[in-house]
């Protein structure tokens, strides 16, 4: 059997470090190949991203060979994907190479979309790349006093951002001393404060308690130098603007026309795509409805590993993915808590401690593990 991983992201690294392990015997007989093409020889830890923009994360920290992360059995090539002909099972890549396979999984993951909403990516600050994270730093360096407003789009990547970027913002202004000089007001396009109603639940009278404002029911639909303004008629006008921009699937997903908007119609149990049975879709890159984040990718990966194996030793799958997502919430005073939740069971936040805060933080030197699969 060959298997062929495209994209070397969270997903795709976990998946293909679990098969190489699991699939030990039939790499070294011969009886399995394991290819990945990534589109970096580098591997980003991506949530330090939200650290780089407030200052608290050197962005080398952010970085580790890919080939270093990956099993030795792995035949790693550093040349993307441009053509799917998942009818054939081959792509061709940009070098002009063609790879078959048996089995495929694509991890292309997503990017920020601010271009797709007028204004909006000329007047705020965002951190969903290295250069757009420092930028924003450097901005913030230099903000003293006025009206900050987090501006939400949908979909995002990483369904805490907004919350988290808001609460570590109050502790960036009072730390810098300017705290009674800056107002934050936060805005989120359905009617409250987050898409999770129990995390909305919480997060609303902590708002509340830190005098942060909040404005609901507020769909961004143009940006101009001083407000944003929504499809629902209102206005709210800033200072600063920062932003969690609507999310896109990956360039090549839409050119090969597999989804709209990047995003490929998948099976929320088995995570195979949509009529083809050897296409399986991990993290960002799906259709689902369930939260765009690191560990969703993780436990897909999990899942989808040993369906592949399975597919290989007894023909069929064996396990569905449950819908499975675990996220640290970062508040404020140092602070954090966690959502985890599936696809039939709802988060149920509690109160921040300081040892969740110190256990994130840990997990950021953890990470490299997690991505190893060992963790």
């Amino acid at each position: 059997m060959k298997v062929l991983v495209v994209g070397g992201g969270m997903g795709g690294t976990i998946l293909a470090n679990n098969l190489a392990r699991q699939l030990a015997k039939e790499l070294e007989a011969g009886e399995a190949k394991i290819t990945m093409l990534s589109a970096s020889d580098q591997h980003m830890y991506q949530p330090g991203l939200l650290y780089v923009a407030l200052g608290k994360l050197n962005p080398s920290e952010m970085y580790r060979d890919q080939a270093s992360l990956l099993e030795p059995s792995i035949e790693f090539h550093v040349d993307p994907v441009t053509k799917f002909n998942l009818s054939g099972n081959n792509v061709t890549t940009e070098s002009g190479k063609t790879y078959d396979y048996d089995v495929i999984a694509i991890a292309t993951g997503s990017r920020g979309n601010a271009a797709g909403i007028p204004g909006l990516a000329e007047h705020a600050e965002q951190f969903y790349t290295e250069a757009d994270a420092v930028k924003m730093y450097k901005r913030l360096q230099s903000f003293e006093k006025g009206r900050v407003v987090i501006a939400v789009g949908v979909p995002h990547k990483c369904p805490m951002a907004p919350l988290e970027i808001t609460f570590m913002l109050s502790d960036y202004f009072k730390a810098r001393g300017i705290w009674d000089d800056v107002q934050l007001h936060y805005t989120y396009p359905i009617g409250r404060t987050h898409s999770l109603e129990p995390v909305a639940n919480w997060a609303t009278p902590e708002f509340d308690r830190l005098g942060i404002t909040y404005e609901t029911l507020f769909n961004m639909k143009e940006v101009t130098a001083d407000k944003v303004i929504s499809e629902e008629g209102t206005e709210a006008e800033y200072d600063l603007l920062i932003t969690i921009p609507p999310h896109k699937g990956m360039q090549v997903i839409e050119d090969n026309e597999l989804g709209q908007g990047g995003f490929i119609p998948t099976d929320k149990l088995s995570l195979q795509m949509e009529g083809h049975d050897n296409v399986f879709v991990l993290g960002d890159t799906t259709n689902l409805p369930i939260s765009k984040a690191g560990s969703t990718a993780h436990f897909e990966a999990e899942a989808t590993a040993d369906n592949i194996v399975s597919m290989l030793k007894i023909g069929t799958t064996v396990r569905d993915y449950d819908g499975k997502v675990f996220c640290f919430i970062e508040s404020f005073d140092e602070k954090a808590t966690y959502a985890m939740f599936n696809y039939n069971n709802p988060p149920a936040p509690v109160a921040p401690t300081k040892g969740v805060h110190w256990f994130k933080t840990m997990y950021n030197k953890m990470y490299w593990a997690s991505a190893r699969g060992l963790l």
